[in-house]
């Protein structure tokens, strides 16, 4: 018997976003959960953000772990299963860093930094490398193992995931320091609770750059592959909306790791109600930016075009970013100040209303898909080595056989 096809989101409340655990209301996650459930989703990703969890770095904070478990219960009452990320991290454009881990002398972690955030607030400077500096793993150790065994025996818990594209917010010094981290956390985790998996949540960029976290690095070491990935930001994407490009870069990540991939984020931002597809030009972080808003009806046609892809492609199942715009009073805040498409990502409007692509995940989730053997894959004619001598000419170049078969 096949295995359902996960259908899923990822989670921030639309009134709260990154601000959720400093301002906790169990009733509006309650209330958030029963329209995911109503949706016909299995499974929410939620993300631990760093500095609210672990203020000190010997200490875990007893209120964020409480209302954690509260997530829990909730999701439990739901049906939800849960995808809990520590680390974070990178979010939505900021890096929000933990305090204790801001050190105005170090060097710059990723080359992708584009704002800190630290309690809060906007903050200059740089940070530690989490991947090597010695209290910041000593820390990361502490908040795994309390995390880990207040909940493993928790029927909400589906996954726990080391991360979110955690080289945007630090990358290691090279592919084996990248490698020994993640073996590590993994088999910590693993320790403590042998009967859920284990992954970490890599993007795109894990595929076009050498970044320290090869996906068949990373991948060799956990149980579970995902990928997140946008056609909206390639310039070698067929268009904005190109419906290969996300079950491509799962059919690739399965070629270099050898295991079935969970398309863990994908998705797009939208234009007002009732407007065409269209784009937006601003400044953002200091930088102009350009970006590709689509209509409510083309991102529809892009999900159902891009769903049925991903089952032929083996995926494991399916996760939307995200579960709602934010509402109009976080607009001046990180991150949606800056990164003003991130204001717009959601399958719910702020007041509660459904997109027409959430209608398409929903009727999807009717027909209670399930995970098929790949009838489209990557042939890939070299060594993961190999490929990342070069990764980006091979990604693209693979992508072109891939269309081509």
């Amino acid at each position: 018997m096949s295995d359902p096809f996960i259908l899923g989101v990822n989670y921030w409340p639309r009134r709260k976003a990154m601000t959720w655990w400093s301002n906790f209301e169990a009733g509006e996650v309650r209330e958030e959960f029963a329209i995911l459930c109503d949706l016909g989703l299995n499974v929410a990703r939620i993300f631990l953000l760093w500095d609210d969890f672990q203020p000190t770095p010997d200490t875990v904070s007893p209120t964020a772990l409480d209302d954690l478990s509260t997530v829990c219960d909730i999701a439990a009452e739901n049906g939800l299963k849960l995808d809990v990320t520590f680390f974070t991290g990178h979010m939505s454009g900021p890096n929000w860093s933990p305090r204790w881990l801001l050190d105005a002398d170090a060097p710059p972690q990723s080359p992708h930094v584009r704002q800190i955030v630290s309690q809060g607030k906007v903050v200059s400077g740089s940070y530690r490398n989490p991947f090597t500096d010695p209290q910041a793993l000593d820390a990361e150790r502490l908040l795994l193992t309390t995390v880990v065994q207040r909940l493993k025996d928790h029927p909400a818990l589906w996954m726990w995931n080391l991360g979110n594209e955690p080289d945007l917010f630090a990358q290691p010094p090279d592919a084996a320091t990248g490698r020994a981290w993640v073996r590590e956390m993994t088999q910590l985790i693993k320790s403590l609770d042998p009967t859920h998996p284990v992954t970490c949540g890599l993007h795109i960029a894990s595929l076009l750059e050498d970044n320290g976290l090869r996906v068949s690095d990373v991948y060799g070491e956990t149980d579970v592959a995902v990928m997140h990935s946008y056609p909206m930001y390639l310039s070698w994407s067929r268009s904005p909306l190109d419906p290969d490009l996300v079950p491509f870069t799962c059919a690739l990540t399965s070629a270099l790791c050898g295991k079935p991939t969970l398309m863990e984020e994908f998705g797009g931002c939208t234009a007002p109600p009732g407007e065409p597809s269209q784009v937006w030009e601003w400044t953002a972080y200091g930088k102009p930016r350009t970006q590709f808003m689509a209509s409510e009806d083309d991102l529809a046609r892009y999900l159902a075009d891009v769903l049925p892809r991903l089952v032929e492609v083996g995926a494991t199942g399916a996760m939307v970013w995200c579960f709602a715009d934010y509402a109009r009073e976080l607009w001046d805040m990180p991150p949606c100040k800056e990164s003003k498409h991130e204001r717009f990502f959601g399958l719910v409007r702020p007041d509660g209303s459904i997109k027409p692509h959430a209608e398409v995940l929903k009727a999807f989730a009717a027909t209670r898909p399930t995970v098929q053997l790949a009838t489209r894959r990557v042939a890939l004619d070299v060594t993961p080595d190999e490929y990342y001598r070069s990764p980006a000419d091979h990604a693209v170049r693979l992508y072109q056989s891939f269309l081509n078969e």
